[in-house]
């Protein structure tokens, strides 16, 4: 989610602190997929839907392999693990998990799914989820358009495969 966010605000020229509701779908691998269709973006004195704000091309290509690559491109750059990075968003879900997400706001979390969007149940797959007293819950009836939909299903079997490598069931 921080590198949709991050990668949003300097598309549109705004801080980061500005963009909330990027979704990040699936396995934290390059199957991952980056969704900006909730996502908002504070400009002229109010929050706006990003979507309107991007060209469909970005989205599909620039956006979604630049989050997708992210941690390869931090290994390439300083020949060092992406590690850091991996910790930083870990440190982030704890805080919302802990001290709960803003009202209208919420956040990309690997959780266990319930079946949820259609991802088989059993999983532990990132979804939009909001954060009160300790626990979490999953976003409910968010339009999925079917572009993204069809990446999902690409990410869900990649971890069903994991799971299935893992001895799992």
């Amino acid at each position: 989610m921080n590198r949709g966010q991050a990668q949003l605000a300097m598309k549109l020229g705004v801080r980061v602190q500005h963009v909330k509701n990027v979704i990040i779908w699936g396995n934290h691998s390059n199957t991952q997929v980056p969704d900006v269709e909730q996502a908002l973006v504070y400009n002229d004195g109010a929050y706006q839907p990003a979507s309107g704000l991007l060209e469909e091309k970005w989205v599909r290509e620039d956006f979604t392999n630049s989050v997708q690559q992210r941690g390869k491109a931090i290994i390439d750059a300083r020949g060092l693990s992406s590690a850091m990075s991996a910790a930083n968003a870990s440190k982030d879900c704890l805080r919302d998990w802990v001290r709960g997400t803003p009202d209208g706001e919420f956040v990309s979390m690997a959780v266990y799914s319930d079946g949820s969007y259609g991802v088989a149940k059993d999983l532990f797959y990132s979804f939009p989820c909001v954060c009160r007293n300790g626990r979490y819950r999953i976003v409910q009836g968010l339009h999925v358009s079917d572009h993204v939909k069809e990446l999902m299903k690409v990410s869900e079997q990649e971890l069903l495969e994991e799971k299935k490598e893992a001895g799992l069931k």
